[in-house]
């Protein structure tokens, strides 16, 4: 595998036979990335901030593995109408969208039919920000290194609303980290992000499911799991200085 910074100056390779291995599961897939994470960022005032759902469980074992607070942000995907694997933008909570417009064009997709899709995604996206605020306040990302997690980008709608809605909080900057992220989705996110890292940067990414032997979907219990034990995990690095 190989970590992958398409800043030339922090860019780094292994064989090309490590690419093909599948991750066993999100946790390994994140435990992999935070080691290499380690030679590559500056862990002072950082923060790791995860997508709910999938992205909490590889950001968990990130945090662990840099010792950094894990925080969330609720993102939703607006599917195309007919299509909803199709992203034609996403909403972050606190009211930040972003729609790939040239997507929206060539699709077609009324005004109208992005209103239906964005109520419809809020109401989920809502839901799941009173559930887990319950268990993990937000963090203050002021001047604050954030390291923006998700397990697969594969478009990267959600990260661009994402980092949208992180900038509104005025951190020290934004890097984005994923285990697999299609290339292209890459290169788009490195006009917007300080850094972004990845494991594997295929030219083709039909489902980020393809790269993992294991990619069950997370519950809402699985996740507030997570949390919970992201917080005990920081008091332990707290009591042990």
């Amino acid at each position: 595998m190989r970590m992958c910074n398409l800043a030339p100056s922090s860019s780094a390779a292994e064989s090309e036979s490590d690419l093909s291995d599948l991750f066993r599961h999100r946790i390994e897939a994140g435990e992999l990335l935070g080691r290499r994470l380690k030679a590559e960022l500056e862990l002072r005032d950082l923060v790791v901030v995860a997508l709910p759902r999938g992205g909490i469980i590889t950001g968990l074992a990130i945090a662990r593995q840099l010792g950094a607070p894990l925080d969330f942000l609720a993102v939703r995907k607006l599917g195309a109408p007919w299509q909803r694997e199709l992203a034609i933008g996403a909403i972050a909570a606190g009211g930040f969208i972003y729609l790939n417009q040239e997507l929206v064009e060539r699709l077609g997709v009324s005004t109208v039919e992005i209103t239906r899709i964005q109520r419809r995604e809020e109401i989920e996206l809502n839901r799941r920000e009173g559930i887990y605020r319950r268990y993990r306040p937000r963090l203050n990302l002021a001047n604050k290194q954030v390291l923006l997690v998700d397990d697969g980008i594969a478009t990267g709608a959600t990260i661009t609303v994402a980092i949208r809605a992180i900038k509104a909080s005025k951190p020290k900057s934004i890097s984005v980290a994923t285990p697999v992220a299609a290339i292209g989705a890459v290169e788009s996110l490195h006009r917007i992000a300080d850094h972004v890292y990845a494991l594997k940067t295929p030219v083709a990414l039909t489902a980020i499911g393809d790269f993992y032997e294991s990619f069950e979907s997370v519950s809402d219990d699985e996740v507030i799991a997570a949390l919970q034990s992201s917080e005990l995990s920081r008091e332990a690095l707290v009591d042990d200085k």
